[in-house]
């Protein structure tokens, strides 16, 4: 492989050192993430509602982080690096509506006018509803939210609320188990918004049919305290500033400003403003980047050499503290899985757990109380795998929104977790899993595209024709399904020829990947495709047959080469790691994570630093 072998190994050595020392005090990582227009425009506008006076400082730091951040156009992204949307921009318009800021903001106010414009054909109240409708269609998760802040900002006219559908809350006063029948026009996850947005209508205007009316008259109290229960001690409802900004700004506009959930929700707000006036989409994604952070450091020799006995049970104590050990008392899920942080807003969900199931296995600690979490962790997995055969993120399908639906990284994460554990369950999930995997492996065969890619769920590239990032999907696949057994290679040898040649020949000229054939290339994305491709060259070792001659070594070697010539020149040897919004987070919010390109370049050039001498 040709490759400049001093380069690469500096850069290692660079990466690995600034990724040891990124971590925070109690030894594990929390990574930082992009700060978001939607989040400081949410957040702003829900501390106006409830005194402006009282927060005008926070406010004004919000909103001149705002205007210093509107793109050249007049709109805003979801993060300073992400193109206008509508979405954002329609937030920030009714954030900047804040009565005594019009004036100072003029500018600002015209030129995101001129985009809206432009981009809606109108400022009119029921144009611009329609285009916001246009964009979720039935699913009123986030198009309801943005509605509502808009017509508590005086920004959809003088009868706004008719353009706003009416959410039930009353149905919030049912059993969990009984909203999939419910047929409910938002996520589960979204409760309480659908609780506090719903009551927002309500109190501006009234059904017309009596009976509904009627019930939600009767339920509005019983409603609030379930909003109530639902909330975590912190305030943050899923650690996530829009959507405990909409349940604050919601309520304090239908007359509840000093209740409980208010009060403890702006404490969240407050407690997450950043020094330069803006806010992140979430608190943190502490558990996924430290198993990322983990996992890297992992490759090759272990981490033995990288980390002290003791840091590295620190590490292990931290990550089996973070394990939902009850019934979790927003989702319901049940005792087992892991969340993306150990925050008290957060839930388990699939990738976090198999991140630390596999993160467990890489800190080489094994005891009773390890493998007690391992089988627990693994229990939860195969309990959450859908009919489909594939793993979704929170829970069992029943709505085929992102909640629930199967992704083929993520079911290829949980069969990269499985496989490494599999020998170290109790006989009878042994079997279970068995079983699991069978059916995970049928799923990734038949969701496979025809030009041999899969598609991630929670990752994107705002610059591909659908946004979708089908590199991202297809590299993690490849690097996860490189854990199991030579016997389950073989099954795979058709999808593993397709999806390899897909991924070669989706390399830019420049010898980087973007998300999609000829997108522009970006560390996070190229790193990734170089270390699927470095993990294919180990199976192709171990079973020479799998795979076609039309494949050969050589041309992969070819491909990696150029993949990591490009890293080390546009990392400059590791010292400079710029993200790129490729996360998705709730609702399709863009995010980017700056510790992503320094974890998935480690370990895409420690997976190549076997080869180069060859």
């Amino acid at each position: 492989m040709e490759v400049d072998i001093p380069s690469l190994l500096n850069t290692i050595e660079t990466l690995e050192n600034n990724l040891l020392a990124s971590r925070v005090s109690h030894g594990y990582w929390e990574g930082r993430l992009s700060s978001s227009a939607l989040s400081t425009a949410t957040a702003v506008f829900a501390l106006h509602m409830v005194d402006g006076n009282k927060y005008q400082e926070l406010i004004e730091k919000g909103l001149s982080w705002l205007s210093e951040n509107q793109n050249e156009n007049g709109g805003w992204g979801d993060t300073i690096k992400s193109p206008s949307n509508l979405s954002t921009t329609l937030l920030c318009y009714s954030s900047l509506g804040i009565v005594k800021t019009e004036a100072r903001y003029a500018n600002v106010i015209r030129k995101t006018e001129g985009w809206l414009i432009q981009r809606a054909g109108s400022l009119d109240a029921e144009i611009l509803s329609k285009a916001l409708d246009e964009k979720y269609g039935k699913d009123k998760t986030f198009s309801v939210p943005i509605l509502t802040m808009c017509a508590l900002a005086d920004r959809l006219g003088e009868n706004p609320w008719r353009l706003i559908k009416s959410l039930p809350f009353e149905l919030a006063v049912f059993p969990h188990w009984f909203y999939k029948w419910l047929r409910l026009p938002v996520v589960s996850y979204a409760l309480p918004a659908l609780i506090a947005i719903g009551q927002v209508k309500y109190h501006h205007l009234k059904p017309r049919n009596p009976l509904t009316r009627f019930l939600r008259g009767i339920t509005r109290n019983r409603c609030l305290k379930i909003l109530t229960g639902l909330q975590p001690d912190n305030g943050g409802f899923l650690e996530a500033t829009p959507l405990t900004s909409f349940v604050v700004l919601s309520l304090a506009g239908s007359g509840n400003k000093n209740h409980e959930v208010v009060n403890k929700g702006i404490d969240f707000l407050i407690d997450s403003i950043r020094e330069d006036g803006s806010w992140p989409i979430d608190t943190n994604l502490a558990t996924w980047v430290t198993t990322l952070s983990l996992n890297a450091l992992a490759v090759g020799d272990g981490i033995k050499n990288l980390l002290s006995e003791k840091e590295r049970k620190q590490l292990l104590d931290w990550l089996l503290s973070s394990q939902h050990r009850r019934i979790h008392p927003y989702t319901h899920a049940a005792p087992g899985g892991w969340a993306w942080t150990d925050m008290p807003g957060a839930v388990p969900d699939g990738d976090d757990t198999s991140g630390v199931l596999i993160s467990l296995y890489n800190l080489g600690i094994t005891n009773e109380q390890v493998l007690n979490a391992v089988t627990m962790g693994i229990q939860w997995l195969l309990n959450l795998q859908n009919k489909d055969g594939g793993i979704p993120t929170f829970c069992r399908g029943w709505s085929n929104l992102a909640f629930d639906r199967s992704a083929p990284d993520i079911t290829a994460h949980a069969l990269a977790a499985m496989f490494l554990w599999i020998d170290s369950l109790p006989p009878a999930l042994q079997n279970h899993t068995h079983k699991a995997i069978d059916n995970c492996l049928n799923y990734l065969e038949s969701i496979q595209r025809k030009n041999g890619s899969w598609i991630p769920l929670w990752f994107g590239n705002e610059f591909t024709s659908k946004q979708e990032n089908p590199v991202y999907g297809t590299a993690r696949v490849l690097s996860y399904l490189s854990k199991m057994p030579v016997a389950h290679q073989e099954r795979l040898r058709g999808i593993y020829k397709k999806a390899i040649e897909w991924l070669i020949a989706a390399q830019n000229q420049d010898g980087g990947w973007g998300g999609d054939k000829d997108v522009q290339s970006s560390i996070e994305e190229t790193a990734l495709s170089v270390d699927a491709l470095a993990e294919v060259l180990l199976i192709m070792r171990k079973t020479k047959s799998f795979i076609e001659q039309s494949t050969t070594e050589k041309t992969i070697k070819e491909v990696i080469s150029r993949g990591v010539a490009w890293l080390i020149t546009n990392t400059d040897k590791g010292k400079s790691l710029l993200p790129l919004p490729i996360g998705l987070y709730f609702a399709r919010l863009w995010y980017y994570e700056e510790l992503y390109p320094a974890v998935f370049s480690l370990s895409a050039l420690k997976k190549t630093r076997k080869f180069v001498r060859e």
